[in-house]
């Protein structure tokens, strides 16, 4: 790799996910934080039963599963169960949570354009109620 003044080398290290914005235990990895590109990405698990609180992104945000069983859902519509290999696309602005089914690890990349607009923006967390709609 260059040793040009553009170019970031990081080190990636896992800490636990904050309990104020996860409901349950979750695991974030930052493969790449802060760089020239303006873009972050991050490996989170979280563990079964696991979900962030309602949130939303000033540039949007997308997720790639690449492990376990997961929900996604937008504020007022379904959630949708996803899975090794899906993929959302999350528009700026919209309201969401994105955790585990009770009975598996969920393990996505969560991409992060346009930083320098703030990364999320964090509400309320899912209640039991919204959570347990999510495996109807």
């Amino acid at each position: 790799m260059s040793d040009s003044p553009n170019t970031s080398l990081v080190s990636a290290s896992t800490k636990r996910g904050p309990a104020e914005y996860f409901s349950g235990t979750s695991w974030v990895t930052m493969l790449a934080g802060d760089n020239p590109t303006d873009c972050t990405v991050a490996d989170v698990t979280f563990e079964p039963g696991c979900r962030n609180n309602w949130h939303s992104h000033p540039a949007g945000q997308i997720l790639v599963v690449t492990a376990g069983q997961g929900y996604y859902q937008e504020k007022g519509q379904p959630a949708q169960l996803l899975r090794a290999g899906d993929t959302v696309s999350i528009a700026p602005g919209v309201v969401h949570w994105h955790g585990a089914t009770a009975n598996s690890i969920f393990t996505h990349l969560a991409i992060n354009p346009n930083v320098k607009q703030g990364v999320a923006d964090w509400l309320q967390p899912v209640t039991d109620e919204e959570y347990r709609a999510a495996h109807a």
